[in-house]
């Protein structure tokens, strides 16, 4: 017996219910991305591993899924190499290309390679899956969409609060209750210089970023592993715990960092996005966490990221401030700021709570039955007009009885069935039944444009 056929792990198939789900976020997505005037592109789906490597740290490296060179790729490879089996080495001889990791690198090295054709400064969005080789779990993914939005070639604080008003309204649009956390990566530098350990600022970021998966010993504990002392250590704890409004975060934050004119700038730049955006109003959440970092070193400025209120998951969206990004691609001094929608754990989210409305399940509005080649045939002429209308409409495809084509309408919840018999196709009528609510009546194809309009 042939072995039943799978899917890598990590990655999922989606059926026509749930793409019309998936669907419905991108299209909310896309459609708050236009509002706030970012203009879309697209990037291939694999770079040059010299355009992706250096830019995620060391751990992100590690999870970049990497592709074997066309043809025969052993030929650059001795055999002293091949039993070396020296991995760094051997991949760079390998691997030339790789899938991307995000979209926000691709991103960057589009807007250095088509500067001469931008206008600055520059909103883009991009809604495109992303690869990472990364151990799969709930929530997790090796293939996922990401939907960023971002600007570039404006310092202006102003982008910061235009992001979350934009992050306020895509979770309201979908209806999912969200709590938008909030850092700075110079309040992390500022740390770093009080604690006496600013060398060590890369290794404190990476352990404090998991500080909500393993708790705070736990990340103590590899501070240790990472040579910080007890001291440094023990100073950290309070910076890593603040209470309070956020207001009252702000000026423990300001008392604490006082020495550091780095952590000083950051917190003056957090509290006006947080004032800002109080200023406009918003539904959601914004919350200072001083233990936020991300863990990707090319953010330089505010961090963001947003948790799901009633749901168990990892962040559904982040994103922040990277002013050298582009720097490492040859153009120093771009500063850009941008924020990534996880779709894929945003689906997942709206599935647990249950949140799309009804017409998301509907594929049609008005199926046709079929009796026959002449019934048939004026049914396809009243779909031609309905279609023309922007109505979607099918004719069940197979003569059959009248209870399968009616069960069949049914399981695709479809809301109207319209049967054209001999007196309808005598009549010119049609007889239009409302599934929902079990009533029907004859009508011409004008009225019916009209009801289904």
């Amino acid at each position: 017996m042939a072995q039943k056929p799978s899917i890598p792990k990590g990655t999922r198939d989606f059926s026509p219910i749930e793409m019309a789900r998936r669907n419905y976020i991108f299209d909310t997505i896309k459609g708050a991305f236009r509002l706030f005037g970012f203009k879309q592109i697209e990037t291939p789906a694999m770079e040059n591993l010299s355009t992706l490597m250096g830019k995620y740290g060391e751990e992100g490296d590690k999870l970049l899924f990497k592709i074997l060179n066309s043809g025969d790729f052993l030929k650059s490879c001795s055999d002293e190499e091949l039993t070396g089996r020296n991995l760094p080495k051997l991949t760079n001889k390998l691997c030339e290309k790789g899938l991307r990791y995000d979209l926000t690198v691709p991103f960057a090295r589009f807007v250095v390679q088509h500067r001469a054709e931008l206008q600055l400064p520059f909103k883009r969005f991009q809604i495109q899956p992303v690869w990472r080789a990364d151990r799969p779990q709930k929530g997790r993914y090796r293939e996922f969409y990401q939907c960023d939005a971002d600007m570039v070639g404006s310092d202006s604080l102003n982008n910061e609060i235009e992001l979350l008003s934009l992050i306020d309204l895509v979770f309201k649009r979908l209806g999912i209750n969200v709590t938008i956390k909030l850092n700075n990566r110079k309040i992390l530098a500022g740390i770093a210089e009080v604690i006496g350990e600013a060398d060590r600022i890369v290794d404190i970021t990476v352990a404090i970023d998991k500080i909500d998966k393993i708790g705070i010993e736990n990340v103590n504990a590899e501070l240790r592993e990472k040579g910080l002392s007890e001291k440094s250590i023990e100073t950290l704890r309070p910076l890593l715990t603040l209470s309070g409004s956020n207001e009252e975060k702000v000026e423990q934050l300001k008392a604490m960092l006082g020495s550091s004119e780095t952590g000083m700038k950051g917190v003056e730049e957090l509290e006006t996005v947080l004032n800002g955006f109080d200023d406009l109003g918003h539904l959601c959440k914004a919350e200072v966490d001083v233990s936020l970092a991300r863990g990707l070193n090319y953010y330089t400025g505010i961090i963001i990221e947003v948790k799901a209120n009633d749901v168990e998951i990892g962040s559904i969206s982040g994103g922040g401030r990277y002013d050298n990004l582009t720097g490492v691609f040859g153009m120093a001094g771009l500063s850009g700021v941008g924020v990534s929608f996880g779709a894929d754990r945003i689906y997942d989210v709206m599935n647990t709570l249950n949140l799309y409305p009804d017409s998301v399940a509907q594929s049609v509005k008005v199926i046709f039955t079929n009796f026959g080649d002449k019934e048939a045939l004026q049914s396809m002429k009243y779909i031609k007009t309905l279609r023309e209308a922007g109505i979607p409409a099918e004719l069940y495809p197979d003569q059959a009885k009248m209870k399968k084509q009616m069960s069949y309408a049914d399981a695709e919840k479809i809301p109207f069935v319209a049967i054209v018999g001999e007196s309808e196709l005598a009549e010119n009528t049609i007889m239009l039944k409302n599934m929902s609510e079990g009533t029907q009546e004859k009508v011409t194809i004008e009225e019916m444009v009209k009801i289904l309009g």
